[in-house]
């Protein structure tokens, strides 16, 4: 291995001492160790070492066909301790000012399609609901009152016919003959079912009465 590549490796393995050293503050940063539980950090650990171990040995592989030697150790800790000593102060900060952007971004949209797309597809959907259910209510009165109208007329119509109906009845009773009316009083029993069928009409039909407010027979 010539000088050149010597050097270029040199080059190469400080910038990787570096990276680490900004991949280790960025990790930590995420990770919150003190909210995590153990056997989580550790796995987290193992991960990010071997993936940082894998990306020194690719850059290590792309400048001297990954051979190892004692200065590459030498120029990974002089990068690492570059980057503590210089650069992460300038490095946290940044990081810190990336993290508060992105989360004041996302903070923003997600303020914005809240109250220009779900607050007025929810108000919408309660307005509806509430048109629907005052028009259900208004076609409840109308149903009801023209129901009770019908029904006032229909019973206005059953007196009238009723009334008379009874009177004629009446008088023909009276001009029925003595012996007609022993006849007919010989199905007495059958007259009581009939009284008796007509006393559960007039009941019922007193009690719809009740209920829609007319007056009881």
């Amino acid at each position: 291995m010539n000088l050149t590549i010597q050097f270029y490796t040199m080059l190469s393995m400080i910038g990787m001492g570096a990276w680490v050293g900004a991949a280790l503050d960025t990790y930590h940063r995420f990770l919150q160790r003190p909210r995590r539980k153990r056997w989580i950090v550790f796995l987290h650990d193992i991960f990010f070492w071997t993936v940082q171990a894998l990306i020194v040995f690719y850059v290590l592989l792309r400048v001297n066909e990954a051979e190892l030697r004692f200065y590459v150790f030498i120029a990974l800790l002089c990068g690492f301790a570059a980057y503590q000593s210089l650069l992460k102060k300038l490095y946290t900060a940044c990081l810190e000012a990336i993290i508060q952007f992105c989360v004041r971004t996302y903070q923003f949209f997600a303020m914005l399609i809240r109250n220009l797309l779900i607050k007025p597809i929810i108000y919408l959907a309660q307005a509806l609901l509430a048109l629907f259910l005052f028009l259900l209510h208004m076609l409840k009165i109308i149903f009801l009152g023209i129901y009770k109208v019908l029904f006032k007329l229909l019973w206005m119509l059953w007196k009238l016919l009723f009334i008379p109906l009874g009177f004629l009845g009446h008088l023909l009773w009276k001009l029925v003959p003595q012996r007609a009316k022993i006849f007919i009083a010989r199905y007495a029993g059958f007259l009581k079912q009939i009284t008796k069928v007509k006393g559960i009409i007039l009941k019922w039909w007193n009690a719809i009465r009740t209920r829609l407010g007319g007056p009881r027979e």
